[in-house]
């Protein structure tokens, strides 16, 4: 595994990650400049194919410009909050410079995919007519495995996407789900609906939530190969403030943010207080990272030390 050069800066927009078979370094730089803040809508024309994974029926569609998504629809289970954190953890992960797809805003207009035979999926397109989300389809990609694709991930990287996950409150990057991508020699970071679950339950949110730790991340498919987290976290705070949050928020569109399953209305009078909530609610957890950066460290050091113990000889 290559790590990075003795003495260099933190490189955290660009991560190191080492390349299988050629003993260097490469780096990916991601600034703020070099992706689009506001939300790119694109027409949905075809429904290509289902991806029978997860609870969301995602599936692949072909935008009008014949560009390929993965997409996200506002009808399955969770509904629109699922959509808003696709949206807000690519941002938010971009930033960092942590390796992401690039997320847009799908629409859908009335009929599309009716001739669709199975009826479950023609019940879920028409129950999401209007926005959703779409991710870059990543064509020839293949699933992470820790075993064999250790090399694409140094420990500098695997401690930032570590950060992040506890950030974001992602459960869902674990052994069993990497929800990692191999693709042109490069991981990158997918899926992350099961983030930011506190959304499905704002009356509950309080100063706080944000503050609170974040067990679940002893089971992060990378914590055993994160470097120096808590250089991660100073990266982080170098670049995350309010105003980062607060573009990440306008990304998101009013009509998924005041969207509401049918009988409910939704958790805030406007869009805009809505997004002031988010906005708060991640202030309050970047300023008290270092409650779950700490628990991270303890988890990662706890994995590490039950690798090395070594179990009773047996006859």
């Amino acid at each position: 595994m290559a790590h990075p050069p003795s003495g260099a800066p933190y490189r955290g927009p660009a991560a190191y990650r080492g390349v299988p078979g050629e003993g260097r370094i490469r780096l990916y730089i991601t600034t703020r400049a070099s992706f689009r803040m506001e939300a790119t809508v694109r027409k949905a024309v075809r429904y290509v194919t289902p991806l029978r994974e997860g609870g969301s029926l995602p599936a692949v569609v072909e935008a009008e410009d014949g560009s390929l998504w993965v997409a996200k629809f506002r009808g399955a289970g969770q509904g629109a909050p699922v959509l808003a954190a696709e949206i807000i953890a690519e941002t938010l992960a971009r930033s960092l410079g942590l390796p992401v797809p690039e997320v847009s805003v799908l629409e859908l207009e009335e009929g599309f995919g009716r001739t669709e035979r199975d009826p479950e999926i023609r019940d879920l397109l028409t129950a999401s007519v209007g926005l959703n989300t779409g991710m870059t389809y990543l064509e020839g990609a293949f699933n992470f495995s820790p075993v064999a694709d250790g090399p694409y991930i140094s420990p500098e990287l695997a401690a930032l996407v570590v950060w992040f996950d506890a950030f974001i409150t992602n459960i869902d990057r674990t052994p069993r789900n990497p929800n990692l991508m191999i693709w042109n020699d490069a991981v990158y970071l997918i899926d992350h609906g099961s983030a930011l679950y506190f959304h499905f339950n704002w009356p509950s949110v309080t100063e706080d939530t944000g503050r609170s730790p974040f067990p679940a991340i002893r089971n992060h498919v990378l914590l055993p190969a994160a470097g120096d987290l808590q250089a991660a976290r100073r990266h982080a705070h170098d670049v995350l403030d309010a105003r980062l949050f607060q573009e990440a928020l306008d990304r998101v569109p009013d009509a998924l943010l005041m969207d509401a399953p049918a009988g409910r209305t939704p958790p805030f009078e406007t869009a805009e207080l809505h997004r002031a909530a988010y906005v708060a609610y991640f202030r309050n957890r970047l300023n008290a990272s270092n409650v779950f950066t700490e628990e991270a460290v303890r988890a990662r050091d706890a994995a590490r030390n039950a690798r090395l113990t070594r179990l009773p000889y047996r006859r």
